[in-house]
């Protein structure tokens, strides 16, 4: 694990809340150079702590306006099967956040898509050729924290 100091906790916080400033900008923020600040932000991505950066984009606007938790059981652990069942997920484009899990649950799929007739047709993509024991879907009504940056200042000292 790179050994991360207050000064790379701050950069990554600052580039958290907003991944387009300058370096100029975020040098100045976190009271560095702008040399000193691009050394660390290079050492930061080399090692990928950062993993890049990216806009935030309202998917509602767009016409996304349904967010489902689908939860899936299903009695089949052995690899190959996982591994066809990770790629199969993988290429459906509504998925946006997939993880295997523990519990009494295997796995635990975030999807974004248009409205109920959105979620069918992923569904019915989500079931062909897989045997799945059980498939549940549960409905956001309402986003109440969202892509919310974990607070770093838990990792000093």
């Amino acid at each position: 694990m790179e050994k991360i100091d207050k000064l790379d906790l701050s950069i990554i916080s600052c580039l958290q809340k907003d991944g387009a400033l300058s370096q100029r900008e975020l040098a100045d923020r976190v009271g560095l150079s702008q040399n000193a600040c691009w050394r660390r932000l290079q050492r930061l991505n080399a090692c990928g702590i950062i993993r890049g950066t990216r806009a935030e984009v309202s998917l509602a606007a767009l016409g996304l306006d349904l967010t489902v938790f689908v939860m899936i059981r299903t009695s089949h652990h052995a690899k190959v099967w996982a591994d066809g069942f990770r790629q199969h997920v993988e290429r459906l484009p509504e998925v946006t956040e997939f993880y295997r899990i523990g519990g009494d649950w295997d796995y635990l799929i975030k999807v974004v898509c248009r409205g109920m007739a959105g979620y069918d047709r992923f569904y019915q993509k989500l079931i062909t050729d897989f045997e799945l024991s059980t498939v549940t879907g549960f409905f956001s009504m309402e986003a109440i924290i969202e892509n919310r940056p974990p607070d770093l200042r838990m990792l000093e000292g």
